[in-house]
């Protein structure tokens, strides 16, 4: 199972979970694992900032990042550096709120991995996006 979650979540996530922080940069005080083939472009964020379009956004992280990638072999190297544990890709955003775990959540789920939101102890179904 995959989850999803945010940083001001983390403490409540249990510790058969393993964090991984999918973010093109991670707060300060995070300590965990990085993947960040699934982190938006610089690109992507300034334009996001300056714009908040998300139709726009969604667009670009699809075509930019998601087509570039292949489920396959981005869920069996998360589950590598996870040591094979379940674990949860995190950003910053509340669920809900608009995010890119999301979109990358819906991708994976797309490809048939089980994907669900983890959130204060509760787990909630994958966002649906457009």
């Amino acid at each position: 199972m995959i989850y999803t979650t945010y940083f001001a979540k983390l403490k409540s996530l249990p510790d058969d979970i393993t964090p991984v922080s999918i973010c093109r940069k991670s707060p300060i005080w995070y300590r965990g694992l990085e993947y960040k083939k699934l982190a938006p472009t610089y690109e992507i964020l300034t334009e996001y900032k300056r714009n908040p379009n998300e139709t726009r956004y969604i667009s670009r992280y699809n075509r930019e990042i998601l087509a570039a990638l292949n489920a396959d072999k981005v869920y069996k190297e998360l589950t590598e550096l996870t040591a094979n544990h379940s674990f949860a890709i995190v950003c910053y955003e509340k669920p809900s709120d608009f995010c890119h775990r999301h979109l990358a959540a819906e991708w994976l789920k797309r490809h048939g991995y089980e994907c669900a939101e983890f959130s204060g102890g509760v787990i909630f179904g994958c966002f649906e996006t457009a």
